[in-house]
């Protein structure tokens, strides 16, 4: 990585959260694909440091909770007979918390999709806080411990259950979602504001992945091999997200709206993060 100019880090960096192959950026770059895997791993992990650190005493009101399956190394009914399975292969799941009103993503985190990671999960966010906040989830059973274990009674919180019809079962569109057909709200704990009880800011940032990361596009091939990939790549997602992207509506960064950042990054100053560390 030492041998690559800030400029070539930068450009780097850009493709990949532009959803680019290592392999397309070798040939586009002319850099190694080991050294394009290095810049991966030094920069996931830098950047998840930077943000672990920066994201806290946040003033959110508003949060939206979800989580989005993906795979590695292979769907977890493929693990038992795929070659060199590594210990951690099959399905992951990548457990977001959105601002409603900042669209900055405050917590973020990898693992299962059991009661032990969402409590981990909402742990986690609680400790970034700095008040009482309105908190909607959807109807996954966990966040119920979860969420009473992080906070107590000092939050607002919500459930929003979402009622699907049957996903098609043949035809094109069978690989679909069945339609949604209605919602019930749940008032779980405190006093909730019923008009703000939503998860369609957290459903958005999990189409936003969908369409930035390959590793996480259905029916992909650019599937992570190694968990620790998956995790570094979405680190970089989050960062570029946060501090680089401007979002449509905002103007402005997540991070600069929400008092974290107090201006836009450029993708040099991204990469030149990784010299001061």
């Amino acid at each position: 990585m030492n041998r690559l100019s800030l400029e070539k880090r930068a450009q780097i960096l850009g493709m990949m959260v532009e959803g680019v192959s290592i392999r397309a950026i070798s040939r586009m770059t002319g850099a190694s694909k080991n050294t394009i895997v290095k810049l991966l791993a030094d920069a996931g992990e830098r950047f998840s440091d930077y943000q672990n650190e920066t994201l806290r005493d946040l003033s959110c009101n508003r949060l939206q909770l979800d989580e989005i399956w993906s795979f590695v190394y292979a769907k977890a009914k493929n693990v038992a007979c795929a070659v060199a399975a590594p210990e951690i292969a099959g399905d992951v799941w990548t457990w977001t918390a959105i601002d409603a009103d900042t669209k900055l993503v405050a917590s973020w985190l990898v693992g299962d999709r059991s009661g032990e990671t969402a409590c981990r999960f909402v742990n986690d966010l609680a400790g970034r806080l700095k008040h009482r906040i309105q908190l909607t989830t959807d109807g996954y059973k966990a966040y119920l411990q979860a969420v009473e274990e992080a906070f107590g009674s000092d939050v607002d919180y919500a459930m929003l259950e979402k009622l699907y019809s049957s996903p098609p079962q043949e035809g094109p569109v069978r690989y679909s979602p069945g339609e949604c057909c209605g919602t019930i709200r749940r008032k779980i704990m405190g006093n909730p504001d019923s008009e703000h009880i939503s998860t369609s800011y957290a459903e958005r940032q999990n189409l936003t992945m969908r369409m930035s990361i390959r590793r996480f596009t259905r029916l992909t091939n650019a599937f992570s091999k190694k968990v620790e990939n998956h995790v570094y790549a979405l680190s970089i997602y989050f960062m570029h997200y946060n501090f680089c992207r401007i979002h449509q509506t905002l103007r402005v960064t997540p991070a600069v709206e929400a008092g974290v950042a107090d201006h836009v990054w450029s993708l040099e100053e991204l990469a030149g993060l990784l010299e001061s560390n």
